[in-house]
């Protein structure tokens, strides 16, 4: 395994719930520390890596978030089974069965979602979705004393357990956390391959928490580093699965990264997003053009900082997102890196200010 996949694996394998991010910020701090002047946090616990190419330069940031989609505990019953909360969006048909790690302060603990079996629901019972109130997660205690005793309490995270995996055609990979540390590796990625490049500017590595509960960690960490020019890295919707319609989602894994037009929390700057689709054109990078009215990106806080910050979203097209086991193409995760390595490359002052005013 080369080192970026490497790389790549101990993001997606480490557990990051919205509010518990450590373990996945200690594994970006690993990563992109070697190339940044230093490392910081917010309040929150998003982290921010500063490389300087010219000091007093404009702040340009990038960001993906750390936190995935989870649970929280919020009871144990007397029989030793979890309840729990959604953390982030869930839909229910894709979580039953499905197993789990429990991240207690004792460390994990293995369950699995379960729920009656259909073979003693009623026929009627059996047309319908069963219901998250109506799931619990088995971890192989038999009272709630027993679960007690081995570490579990209310507020405990729960991440899905999905490991990182090349499969057969090696371009693709399926991981659990896709949304969004691959947002954190192209930042880190960026950041390393700049090392010995020129750039008129400060730049950020932004590892932001708790986007999947309101984009919360890129405000706080915005507000911190108060950028010039702002972009969130995440995932896109992948349209070329059975089923999906280009009235759907348009995108193929493969075929670049997306320049995402509009999304529920942003309309995307426009000069901006001329800027970057010229400077794909230009190194014969390719890109899809995407818009999401269900969802939003950590976009959605940054450019809502101070007067306002021109801001862009780029993300992977990725299948099966907000489930156990998504799968990107790692030529869209390259073409992301490359184009963020020439898009920074010439974010000087001149530039910032021809983006900010004259849009």
């Amino acid at each position: 395994m080369d080192q970026t996949t490497q790389m790549l694996k101990e993001l997606t394998d480490a557990n990051g719930i919205p509010g518990n991010e450590k373990e996945a910020r200690d594994v970006m701090k690993k990563h992109i520390s070697p190339y940044a002047d230093d490392v910081t946090t917010d309040h929150l616990g998003s982290l921010i890596a500063r490389k300087t190419g010219k000091a007093g330069g404009p702040k340009v940031m990038v960001t993906g978030h750390l936190d995935e989609i989870g649970f929280m505990i919020t009871q144990i019953d007397d029989n030793g089974f979890l309840k729990f909360q959604t953390v982030g969006g869930w839909w229910s048909q894709v979580m039953l069965a499905q197993r789990v790690n429990v991240m207690t302060s004792r460390g994990n603990i293995t369950g699995v979602i379960g729920s009656k079996p259909p073979h003693i629901l009623t026929a009627e019972q059996r047309k319908k979705a069963v219901e998250i109130k109506d799931m619990f997660i088995d971890i192989g205690a038999s009272s709630k004393e027993e679960a007690e005793s081995f570490g579990v309490k209310p507020g405990d995270s729960v991440a899905p357990i999905c490991d990182f995996t090349v499969m057969n055609n090696e371009k693709l990979m399926m991981a659990k956390a896709w949304d969004n540390r691959i947002g954190c590796a192209i930042a880190i990625e960026a950041m390393k391959r700049l090392q010995n490049e020129d750039h008129p500017n400060e730049l950020y590595g932004v590892g932001a928490v708790q986007e999947e509960v309101g984009l919360r960690g890129a405000k706080t960490s915005a507000a911190k580093i108060e950028p010039d020019i702002g972009f969130a890295v995440d995932v896109g919707i992948a349209g070329d699965t059975p089923g999906v319609t280009e009235n759907d989602a348009k995108a193929e894994i493969g075929k670049g990264p997306q320049i995402l037009v509009f999304d529920r929390s942003m309309v995307s700057h426009k000069g901006l997003r001329e800027f970057v689709t010229a400077t794909a054109d230009k190194h014969s990078i390719p890109y899809q053009f995407d818009a999401m009215s269900g969802g939003a990106t950590d976009a959605g806080s940054i450019h809502l900082t101070g007067q306002g910050v021109p801001s862009l979203a780029v993300t992977v097209p990725t299948r099966y997102i907000h489930t156990h086991a998504a799968i990107l193409h790692k030529d869209d995760f390259e073409h992301a890196v490359q184009l963020f390595v020439e898009i920074i490359k010439e974010l000087g002052a001149d530039k910032v200010n021809e983006i900010t005013y004259d849009s």
